[in-house]
């Protein structure tokens, strides 16, 4: 044994421990611990923290409901991966291929010939007394046959070293992608051992699954269109369907992004309807369609099984598969393998005993301190009981129960897991042991079937647990499995590309993505004018009543109020109340105008277009949330506050850089520049409007002044007004900049310009009406404003007349560009055909 990292290994010779056994170190992993070993203390803390700040970095994240942390709990993966030699995988790899083609053949069996029913090999309760076996689907058959398309088993491995399937996931297994992402981040932190050791790669099981899916697809001479089916952010894997979507090249859809037409799948795109021939779907079963299997589903696609009926579409796994995650099953698969595929079972399931037959039922009530009593089918309501964990009256209550349901029980055989080393951390780098299991995967490939050589391992958050669930704090590791030969070099994308498959722009932008994208400029963009507007109003309010300020201050609370910052103002201003709703507009997500409030939406767009998004975007805006929940605990001064309004305006620049450098120029960028000069524009226009029906309130040339200054600074463009004027600030020459700059970025005149410059090409290319022309004409109205009565040699009343005018154009500008908007989403987004002025009346 090594005298420094296994002096004070924890090894238990009554369980499986996959790094050590009796005669010391298991051969493959001695490379492994001898490079550990070599390692400081130093250096292995620091690949540790490498891995958490990967994590944290890539925004790997598994949702756990009713968490604290909500959506954003953190991926949890342990530094040391698990090791297993070619052999032993070989035998794993050809028992999982023969388990996924029995499971393929048995879906087959019972939604057709229901052979095994007729011949008394699998007990008819438990397919018609299973809420997955889908009626509508009987006589159904998949496009190219497959009806398991990806298949995963859990296994775990007993104490004298064999391995047994504990679990079937049929329906859509989940982990893939988290195993894919486990092998990028632990592959980094040991890039030279990684290499030397000969691992395998995973990326050729997924490139399998993506022709397969092609292949198999009734596509009638089209391009195969693939999508990936997810419920929506707050699923629990979310971060993998982003994840996997984005890794495959497959558009990342909801249900309400497809819809069917003549029993045909279409993806809404900004580009009109796209034909889908493929979903590998991330739904259950029941909630794909709500026409047909689930009513009060609003996840589904109407329509989507006369589709599959029809033959029109290829859904993987196809619909119905989860019949198979049953308790009870795996006590009659044997029986089953021999009679659908002539063959042994070549990996055992633990021992199972379904307690709706009788001798079952005696022998499991005779044996009940020994075995862990499971609920036959998923979601049946039943807890996990282990036997030998019951009080005698709980005991009886046990037996009572199952006397009473007997159908509704299973019992299997209790196996005491293996362990496996987990990273302990701290100077004295210490091993621990933990529970574990390992999720392998198969996926249809055109040669058959392939299993990912590596899997999901997991291991208990804490020591002698036996439920392994990431739900309850387990981790998970990366699983290596070496080569014996010639390592395969493969890549997740396609590297076949020929001239003719080259493509400018991704054509199948879902029009709920694109509307997110468009959403997120906005939100981006109101959230900054937000920032601007109250760190303004800070500023004023921090200088007091001084009588050169006054008119400043009373501006900036004018425009606060009609941005809904602030309540009405009184002829008195409350210095201490209008901080107080300052407070509460930039922190309280329950003021609904404020800043808290539109960064959640933001937030909310951002993970709808997660997979659209670049990863320094994601982190900017994550860093920002955490920053605001930080500031509601503990700012408490106006000091404070501005300190991090300042912050907030630094992300909010750079996120409006990313989008300028990090984004490919495509459709959905586009959407989302024409969002932020959108929202640029009615809030500057507002803000000009409410500018000049109150400037003639305020007294006095130099509390004009500093008014006008101030609108500058709100519309940040002081400094381009000093460099071109070199005086003080005055109303003509502040507005006409503001106005009719067009090199100005926060003026109108660009904001019409870049809108113009946009959408013309939207109105070409889709022949709509955006309103682009009623926009420009508005602005035109302003351009030609006559600028000399509001000169300072005018009359007083005819500078207040030109000013009122000039606010009426203001608004009717604003006004075109909110019309333009709803014309936009309503061609791009909601896909209503013509938009005429009955639509708006409405």
């Amino acid at each position: 044994m090594p005298s420094s990292i296994l002096a004070h290994y924890p090894y238990r010779p009554d369980s499986y421990d996959e790094l050590f056994g009796e005669d010391g170190v298991r051969p493959h992993w001695q490379d492994f611990l001898d490079h550990i070993d070599e390692s400081s203390a130093d250096t292995l803390k620091v690949r540790a923290a490498q891995l958490s700040r990967g994590i944290q970095q890539n925004g790997v994240t598994y949702n756990v409901y009713a968490d604290p942390r909500g959506a954003d709990r953190p991926w949890s993966v342990d530094l040391l991966p698990l090791i297993l030699p070619a052999d032993e995988w070989r035998g794993i790899s050809a028992a999982i291929t023969q388990r996924a083609r029995l499971l393929n053949a048995l879906l087959g069996d019972l939604y057709g010939a229901q052979t095994t029913l007729s011949e008394g090999l699998l007990p008819p309760e438990l397919v018609y007394g299973h809420k997955g076996f889908l009626w509508p689907c009987s006589g159904l058959k998949p496009p190219g046959g497959a009806y398991l398309h990806l298949y995963a088993a859990d296994l775990a491995r007993s104490p004298d070293g064999r391995w047994w399937v504990i679990a079937d996931r049929t329906q859509s297994p989940s982990g893939a992608g988290y195993a894919l992402e486990n092998r990028q981040l632990v592959s980094r932190a040991f890039p030279d051992l990684f290499r030397d050791m000969q691992v395998r790669s995973l990326s050729g099981f997924f490139r399998g699954l993506q022709r397969s899916l092609a292949s198999q697809a009734p596509t009638d001479g089209e391009p195969p269109l693939t999508v990936l089916l997810t419920p929506g952010p707050f699923n629990e894997t979310y971060f993998e369907h982003v994840y996997l979507a984005r890794n495959m090249g497959f558009p990342l859809v909801e249900g309400q992004d497809l819809t069917v037409r003549n029993d045909t799948v279409f993806l809404k795109t900004v580009s009109g309807l796209k034909r889908v021939h493929a979903i590998l779907r991330r739904l259950d079963d029941d909630f794909c369609d709500p026409v047909e299997l689930r009513a009060d589903s609003a996840l589904g696609v109407p329509g989507l099984l006369g589709a599959v009926r029809a033959g029109k579409v290829l859904v993987a796994n196809a619909l119905g598969s989860g019949l198979l995650e049953s308790a009870a099953l795996p006590g009659f698969l044997p029986g089953i393998c021999r009679h659908l595929l002539g063959e042994e079972l070549a990996m055992p399931s633990v021992a199972t005993w379904w307690c709706g037959e009788a001798p079952a039922r005696k022998e499991v009530l005779e044996n009940l301190r020994s075995l862990v009593i499971k609920p036959t089918f998923p979601g049946g309501g039943n807890e996990i009981i282990f036997g030998d964990q019951l009080a005698e009256d709980q005991f009886d209550e046990v037996a009572r129960r199952i006397e009473a349901e007997p159908s509704a029980f299973v019992a299997q055989e209790l196996v005491k897991l293996s362990r496996a080393p987990a990273w302990g951390g701290g100077q004295r780098r210490k091993l621990l042991t933990r529970s574990m299991g390992l999720r392998v995967y198969a996926a249809i490939t055109p040669e058959g079937y392939s299993v990912l050589p590596g899997g999901l391992a997991r291991i208990a958050g804490v020591d002698n647990t036996r439920i392994l669930t990431m739900q309850k704090g387990g981790s998970s590791k990366d699983t290596w499995v070496l080569s014996d030969g010639p390592l395969a070099s493969f890549s997740l994308l396609n590297n076949n590309i020929r001239v003719s498959d080259l493509i400018e722009e991704t054509g199948a932008l879902s029009s709920r993505l694109a509307e997110n994208l468009f959403w997120f400029g906005r939100y981006g963009e109101r959230c900054d004018s937000v920032a601007r507007l109250a760190r303004l109003a800070l500023l004023r309010l921090s200088e007091g009543r001084r009588s050169e300020r006054v008119g400043a201050l009373t501006m900036m609370l004018e425009l606060a109020e009609g941005a809904g910052l602030v309540e009405s103002r009184v002829t008195k201003l409350p210095i201490a109340k209008a901080e107080l709703d300052l407070f509460r507009a930039v922190l309280d997500r329950r003021s609904d105008s404020g800043l808290a409030a539109n960064l959640q939406r933001l937030t909310w767009c951002a993970t709808q277009a997660r997979e659209h998004l670049s990863l320094d975007h994601w982190h900017a805006l994550k860093r920002l949330s955490a920053e605001l929940e930080d500031a509601r605990a503990s700012v408490s001064d106006v000091s404070a506050l501005l300190e991090f309004l300042d912050g907030a305006l630094t992300t909010f620049v750079s996120l409006s850089g990313f989008a300028m450098d990090n984004m490919t120029r495509d459709t959905g960028w586009r959407l989302h520049i024409v969002g932020r000069r959108v929202e640029r524009l009615d809030n500057l226009a507002r803000s000009l409007a409410r500018f000049l029906r109150s400037y003639g309130d305020i007294n006095g040339p130099l509390q004009r002044e500093l008014a006008v200054e101030a609108l500058l600074e709100l519309c940040d463009s002081i400094i381009t007004y000093r460099t071109r004027y070199r005086a003080q600030p005055e109303l003509l020459p502040a507005l006409h900049m503001l106005t009719t700059d067009d090199g100005n970025p926060h003026s109108l005149a660009f904001q019409v310009r870049m809108l113009g410059n946009y959408l013309a090409r939207f109105e070409a290319e889709e022949k709509v009406d955006l309103g682009v022309v009623e926009l420009e004409a508005c602005f035109a109205a302003i351009r030609t404003f006559p600028w000399g009565r509001l000169e300072a040699v005018c009359p007083a009343l005819e500078r207040v007349d030109a000013s009122r005018q000039l606010a009426d154009l203001f608004d009717r500008l604003g006004a075109a560009g909110r019309t333009l908007s709803d014309r936009l989403a309503m061609r791009f987004f909601s896909h209503v055909g013509q938009t005429g002025q009955a639509t708006f009346a409405a």
